[in-house]
């Protein structure tokens, strides 16, 4: 099943879309919002599915991606880790920072603003080119309610629905903040979600011990810049993410957890870029990283304005999964 929200007020109005994203149905009568229906999930799912069979048997009104809001506009709860270690390695080697040896052992979570998504072809606006604006391609989860102190596995069978992020980081301003002692917040704006959001059944095979095995692609200005595979290196799975955030609190219908940016080892190396026969990098930041280990310095800039980010998924036939995340830096004006 894929549901997205279309923009409609703040919290966007839920639809039920087609398999092959042509087609929708409002689902009003279930629930006027994706939010509304995670607070029912056991009721609102079957008659969800019931408005999904229709679809696939021609029924609809065409689909719009750009007609649509993040499916979650705005969310209880938004928990970004750092699954993929080597890309967490990496980008601390680059703030000249050690890597303590528990990140291997331990997920490494923040906590994220969630009261306002940009859409998923909503441009990007940033005031000043000069805080390292990049982006981050990864996938993240959402859950029912989840119990605090849930097991890995249990927790695995909280997460209802999946989806794409672009997670908006401002490389310039991430040392000062850290410096501090006091985590990310000037320097994670708000992030954008893929236009669908997808139950775990729709993966099919693909969806495999609380993860995504499928290439996640990543376009800047549109040239191919990341084709990694999600479900290699990933160190925590989603089962596991999910319980971390969930060790000390529940965690509320409607909880979204981030994987961290998809990033892929090379042997015992660093991951090389598609066009020297690699398959890229999901952010800006990893490759500036690759760049500095092998030159001394980076050579790749952060994105400027009028720069384009697009990120999607697709099923081994080439059809895609959730839709593209498709955005422009602007220059945003108080």
């Amino acid at each position: 099943m894929k549901l997205a929200s279309l923009n409609h007020g703040r919290d966007g109005r839920l639809v039920v879309v087609s398999r092959d994203l042509t087609r929708c149905l409002v689902a009003n009568d279930v629930a006027p919002t994706l939010q509304a229906a995670l607070d029912g999930w056991n009721n609102t799912r079957p008659l969800l599915e019931a408005i999904a069979a229709q679809l696939e048997d021609g029924a609809g009104e065409p689909f719009d991606q750009t007609a649509c809001a993040s499916p979650l506009p705005r969310a209880y709860q938004w928990a970004d880790g750092s699954a993929y270690v080597n890309h967490v390695e990496l980008v601390r080697k680059a703030r000249g920072a050690e890597m303590p040896a528990t990140f291997w052992t331990d997920p490494l979570i923040y906590q994220g603003g969630s009261d306002s998504f940009l859409g998923p072809r909503d441009n990007i606006p940033m005031a000043e080119e000069a805080w390292g604006i990049d982006f981050e391609a990864e996938i993240v989860v959402i859950t029912d309610d989840a119990p605090m102190g849930v097991s890995a596995e249990q927790a695995a069978e909280h997460i209802q629905l999946i989806m794409l992020v672009n997670d908006v980081s401002l490389r310039n301003l991430i040392p000062g903040e850290l410096a501090k002692g006091f985590g990310f917040f000037q320097s994670k704006p708000s992030s954008a979600f893929s236009p669908v959001a997808v139950t775990p059944a729709e993966l099919g095979d693909a969806w495999q011990g609380a993860k995504v095995h499928l290439p996640l692609l990543s376009y800047l200005n549109d040239t191919a810049f990341g084709k990694p595979e999600a479900g290699i290196d990933m160190t925590f799975d989603f089962g596991q993410l999910v319980a971390h955030a969930a060790k000390s609190r529940p965690l509320s219908a409607g909880a979204i957890i981030g994987s961290g940016t998809v990033s892929n080892k090379l042997g015992d190396g660093p991951g090389k870029a598609i066009d020297e026969g690699g398959v890229g990098y999901s952010c800006i930041a990893e490759v500036r990283t690759i760049e500095t280990i092998n030159s001394g310095k980076p050579s790749t800039s952060f994105m400027k304005f009028g720069d384009r980010i697009r990120i999607e998924m697709n099923d081994p036939a080439g059809r895609s999964i959730f839709g593209t995340i498709d955005q422009l830096v602007e220059k945003y004006e108080a």
